[in-house]
C-alpha cells in the first residue's frame, strides 16, 4: 500500500470527517455546521481536501480537482451557515452543498480503497474497473434520496418557523 507520513494522516482525517457526517446523518438528518459533528466535518474535509494536494502519486489528477471542488462547496455552506442564518431558503443550499461535498468526497476514496485494499489482491485493478462504478452509483443513488429527504425536512421546519 505504501503510504507517505501526510497520506497516513490525510487517510485519518478523511475517516473522522466520514465519520462525523455519518453521525450528523444518522442524529439530525443532515450536517448541521452548528453542531460538533458539523463542525468536526467540516474542519477534518477543509484539511483533508487540502492535504490531497499535496499526493501526487501520479502528478495532479481528477481527485485533485474533486477536492478543490469540495473545499469551494463546504466553505459556501460555511459562509450560508454563519452569514444567512435567518434565510430558509439559505438552508436548503446548505444542506444540499454538504450532503454533495460528502458524496464527491467518496469518489477519490473508493477509487483509492478498492485499488489499493485488501493489500496484494485489491478489489479493483484499475479505475474504470465495474465495482468502482457500481459502488459510486450506489451512493449516488443514497445521495439522492438523502437530499430528497433533506429537503422535505427542511422544508417542514421553514413551515413551522415561520408559523
Amino acid at each position: 500500500m505504501g503510504l507517505s507520513g501526510l497520506g497516513i494522516f490525510h487517510t485519518i482525517i478523511g475517516i473522522i470527517a466520514i465519520a462525523a457526517a455519518i453521525i450528523a446523518f444518522v442524529k439530525q438528518g443532515k450536517i448541521d455546521l452548528k453542531k460538533l459533528t458539523g463542525k468536526i466535518y467540516f474542519y477534518c474535509t477543509l484539511v483533508t481536501s487540502l492535504t490531497s494536494l499535496g499526493l501526487l502519486k501520479h502528478g495532479f489528477n481528477p481527485g485533485h480537482v474533486f477536492s478543490l471542488f469540495i473545499v469551494i462547496l463546504i466553505v459556501v455552506a460555511f459562509y450560508l451557515s454563519e452569514k444567512k442564518s435567518n434565510n430558509h431558503k439559505a438552508r436548503y443550499f446548505e444542506n444540499f452543498l454538504l450532503s454533495f461535498s460528502f458524496f464527491l468526497s467518496f469518489v477519490p476514496t473508493v477509487n483509492e480503497t478498492f485499488t489499493r485494499v485488501p493489500i496484494g489482491h485489491p478489489l479493483a485493478k484499475a479505475p474504470t474497473d465495474p465495482i468502482i462504478a457500481k459502488t459510486l452509483l450506489f451512493f449516488f443513488i443514497l445521495f439522492i434520496a438523502g437530499s430528497v429527504y433533506q429537503f422535505r425536512k427542511q422544508r417542514t421546519i421553514n413551515k413551522t418557523e415561520m408559523n
